[in-house]
């Protein structure tokens, strides 16, 4: 007998079911809520005992979004999967990157405190006197993509140096510069750094500004690469992470990432884990 509380079934050509782009495949969605294997999971499909916001389905493949569809499986509704966050915050100097600090000094749950998420981690560190982007999830997938260097995920950042920098130095960083390599509190060599893409914006007697995209992240790379040819770093600003780029915030401000932004960094770790990039993630 046709139950009037539950909405008639739906035909499964349903366009949003078919949408790649909405999310996961459903037997994804399925197996993550605790559901089975996904064997298990398409088995529960065939045999029409999953129902996608009161739509039976029969056949696959479908697309969902876990975090607003209602996902039925015999007759049991799977609760829903938590919302994942993404915001980029403008760190301004004498800021710890992490969650808490021992000894008192401000950090970035200080500074970003979202209504939606108890806690947001994040995507790699800058250090305590650099400033500027720094993205924060509770993605973790996506985070470890982001930082891990198969993914290719470029940082790019703005430095002014101290004194005039010449040709000849400029040539050594964009090679290479070999630093030294530390484990367990003490050094065990030297290692030459990734290529660099270097620009100048401007440069004069007194100071030289910038724009350096790193392929890896090692401890404070940039301000070692730059000592090692005589120019101390006055000032760095971390402007980009792949294709997101820092703008409409102030120093200590932070927003969610948009639709396209987000995309967009996907995008780019797919390109990297397909071979499409070069090695990297730097900070």
């Amino acid at each position: 007998m046709h139950d009037p509380m539950r909405p008639a079934d739906k035909a499964q050509s349903e366009p949003d079911l078919k949408d790649a782009s909405r999310g996961v495949r459903l037997q994804k969605a399925m197996a993550e809520a605790g559901v089975g294997s996904r064997r298990r999971c398409e088995e529960l499909i065939e045999q029409g005992r999953v129902r996608v916001n009161g739509a039976r389905i029969a056949d696959l493949p479908v697309w969902v979004d876990p975090e607003q569809d209602e996902i039925e499986v015999a007759g049991r509704i799977l609760p829903r999967a938590t919302r994942h966050i993404y915001v980029m915050l403008n760190k301004p100097r004498n800021v710890v990157s992490t969650l808490s600090d021992p000894a008192g000094r401000k950090t970035l749950t200080d500074l970003v405190n979202h209504p939606a998420a108890e806690r947001l981690y994040p995507v790699g560190r800058l250090d305590y006197d650099t400033t500027g982007l720094i993205l924060m999830t509770n993605d973790g997938e996506l985070a470890n993509q982001l930082t891990h260097p198969r993914y290719g995920v470029h940082k790019s950042y703005r430095a002014v140096i101290k004194g005039l920098l010449a040709d000849e130095d400029i040539a050594s960083l964009e090679r290479g510069i070999f630093l030294a390599e530390r484990r367990e509190g003490r050094t065990v060599g030297a290692r030459r750094a990734a290529h660099v893409g270097l620009k100048v914006v401007r440069r004069d007697r007194d100071r030289t500004i910038l724009e350096l995209t790193l392929a890896e992240g090692r401890n404070r790379q940039v301000r070692r690469m730059l000592a090692n040819v005589g120019h101390p770093v006055r000032k760095l600003q971390r402007v980009g992470m792949g294709p997101i780029k820092l703008k409409g915030l102030q120093l200590g401000q932070w927003r969610e990432l948009s639709s396209g932004e987000l995309a967009a960094l996907r995008n780019a770790v797919r390109k990297g884990a397909s071979g499409g990039a070069k090695q990297g993630g730097a900070r």
